[in-house]
């Protein structure tokens, strides 16, 4: 206004005073975090509790839900109920030892009875208490080689329980609990029997020092025939190996005293007749491609000596007969002459494959199988 500049000068001092303050908030805006931070441990507890809330209201949700289901349920059932019906006590637990009362004297325990589930027929008795397989003990039984309680009994079907003393040959039998299972790679001119009158030599003096157990061969090898023989006590599972509705596998390598032609490889893998009826090889193959006297044979049949009859029926004659498999066992890394115990996976493969196997049924149903164990 005047020359003075008195107005002027408010103004523009006013104007400055104010542009001044401006600035000097913008340049703390950057910095404003740094202006009363929060505690990190408040953040952390805020966190924490939010996270606590939503856990119990999730919580609080999921039994809503089932209260309501439960409540449903419950009305369904009273609605079938009678009106003055009243909702049963639960029995009392079982308890497994005896519990003592308040005045500290202990409740007996009641006896159990004798169930079914204790008995057992005799010939499988026998097999449990280690002395040979069910289907040998039957002849033993019916030569009147066993008695029950003092009295000789000739039907292998008699029930017997742990309570009857049990006698063969004189000697009194327990049930064997413990298992053994011993693979042996047998050697030539030796006879898998328990005992031989002729006294020759048997498998059972290869594995004398194995066990204490009385353990017994699971069928059988002849005495010229080498490789795989499995010992054991185990009476159900002998007879599960050793019954021919199983159909357990076998592998056999043959040695011939000339080489195997074309057409009679073929004969076997159709099929001969032999004069116990007609047998099949499920799986045959020239074990040396440069030696076709060697030949590797499957089979499932447990009859006598079948192996050897099959080619000696064409012409030829076996040289040398090893068996390198019975059921998925085979003799690897044991010498010959030499034994190892089953694993534990072993054993257990062994026990439920007959199973599985009987489930499906026999595969070779076409196959006429005799009951002999011998191979």
């Amino acid at each position: 206004m005047g020359q003075n500049g008195s107005p002027v000068f408010f103004i523009f001092a006013a104007h400055t005073v104010e542009k001044t303050a401006n600035q000097f908030t913008m340049s703390q805006q950057p910095f404003q975090k740094f202006i009363n931070p929060k505690n990190n441990a408040a953040v952390k507890e805020k966190h924490k509790q939010d996270k606590k809330i939503s856990k119990k209201q999730k919580a609080a949700a999921i039994e809503k839900h089932f209260e309501e289901k439960r409540a449903l349920r419950y009305r369904g059932f009273s609605a079938n109920k009678p009106p003055d019906a009243e909702p049963k006590a639960k029995p009392a637990r079982k308890q497994k030892y005896p519990q003592p009362k308040k005045d500290g004297s202990v409740t007996p325990e009641t006896p159990k009875k004798n169930t079914a589930a204790s008995t057992m027929p005799l010939n499988k008795y026998l097999a449990h208490c280690g002395v040979t397989s069910r289907r040998d003990a039957v002849s033993l039984i019916i030569d009147g080689k066993v008695s029950v309680n003092k009295n000789i009994v000739t039907q292998p079907a008699f029930k017997v329980n742990e309570k009857d003393d049990v006698f063969f040959n004189g000697k009194k039998l327990y049930v064997t609990k413990n298992l053994v299972y011993i693979l042996l790679n047998k050697p030539k001119d030796y006879i898998t029997t328990t005992d031989d009158p002729q006294n020759r030599k048997t498998v059972l003096q290869l594995t004398k020092n194995a066990t204490d157990q009385r353990i017994y061969p699971v069928g059988r090898l002849d005495r010229n025939t080498s490789g795989v023989l499995l010992l054991t006590n185990d009476g159900n599972l002998t007879q599960e190996l050793t019954h021919p509705s199983f159909n357990i596998k076998k592998v056999y390598e043959v040695k011939l005293d000339k080489p195997l032609t074309k057409t009679d490889f073929d004969k076997i893998l159709k099929g001969l007749k032999l004069i116990d009826g007609e047998i099949f090889a499920d799986a045959l193959a020239y074990a040396d491609s440069k030696d076709k006297s060697v030949i590797g044979i499957e089979l499932h049949s447990g009859r006598n000596r079948i192996v050897r009859r099959i080619f000696e029926h064409l012409g030829y004659d076996v040289k040398g007969l090893d068996r390198v498999m019975y059921a998925n066992l085979t003799k690897k890394n044991v010498e010959r002459g030499k034994w190892r115990y089953l694993s534990e996976k072993e054993i257990r493969l062994l026990k439920y494959m007959n199973k599985q196997k009987n489930i499906r049924g026999a595969e070779n149903s076409r196959k006429k199988l005799d009951t002999t164990e011998f191979d």
